[in-house]
C-alpha cells in the first residue's frame, strides 16, 4: 500500500490551496466566488408573505369592543399584557372574511358576524431569521352569541372596553391609527 501524497511528510508550498495558505508564487490563494455568493445569500432573511384577517367586535348592547391580550414577552415581571385585535392566518380556501369570523370565534370564544370593512393594515417584522411581511384584513363585527374565553394555546385574556377607551388599550400603532379613523363604531 503506498501512502497518500504528503501523508506524514513536509508538504509543498505549491500542494496547498486552501485560504489564508500560499500558493507556489508566494501568495494568498484566491477564493473562489461561489463561496462568496453562498456567503453573501445566507446574510439575507427569507422574505415571506403572510396574510390575516380579524378585527373589532362589538357587543349586543354596542357600548364595548373586545380586544385579545397577550403577555409582553419583553416584559420582565411577566404581566404586562399587550392588547390587540383579534386575527389569524387565512386558511386554504377561506375568504378574508370567512378567516376573521373564525379567527375571532377561535380566540374570544364569541360567535360574530361582520357589519363592514375597517381596511387593511400591512407592515414588516423578523421572526425565526425570516423578514415577514404582513397584510391584515380588518372588519367591524357585531356579536350574535358564544362564551367569553381566551383561546388556550395563543391567547392570555379577552376583555370587553368601553368603545371610547379601545384607542387607548391598543398597544399596536398601525390597530390604533386603523380604529381612530373608522368613525362610527356602532353595528
Amino acid at each position: 500500500m503506498t501512502p497518500a501524497e504528503n501523508a506524514g511528510g513536509k508538504q509543498d508550498s505549491t500542494d496547498v490551496r486552501k485560504s489564508g495558505q500560499k500558493t507556489g508564487s508566494g501568495r494568498p490563494a484566491k477564493k473562489s466566488n461561489s463561496n462568496k455568493k453562498a456567503q453573501n445569500s445566507s446574510r439575507y432573511a427569507k422574505r415571506v408573505d403572510e396574510v390575516s384577517a380579524g378585527g373589532l367586535v362589538i357587543d349586543k348592547s354596542g357600548a364595548k369592543g373586545l380586544l385579545i391580550g397577550r403577555l409582553d414577552p419583553k416584559d420582565a415581571s411577566h404581566e404586562r399584557l399587550l392588547w390587540s385585535l383579534p386575527k389569524g392566518h387565512i386558511e386554504v380556501g377561506e375568504s378574508p372574511e370567512q378567516a376573521a369570523i373564525r379567527e375571532v370565534e377561535e380566540e374570544t370564544g364569541i360567535k360574530s358576524e361582520i357589519v363592514r370593512s375597517l381596511g387593511v393594515i400591512d407592515f414588516w417584522f423578523m421572526a425565526s431569521g425570516k423578514r415577514i411581511h404582513k397584510t391584515v384584513h380588518h372588519y367591524l363585527f357585531k356579536e350574535i352569541g358564544g362564551k367569553l374565553a381566551p383561546q388556550v394555546t395563543e391567547v392570555d385574556d379577552v376583555q370587553w372596553f368601553p368603545l371610547e377607551e379601545i384607542v387607548s388599550k391598543l398597544a399596536y400603532p398601525d390597530e390604533r391609527k386603523l380604529i381612530a379613523k373608522s368613525g362610527e363604531l356602532k353595528p
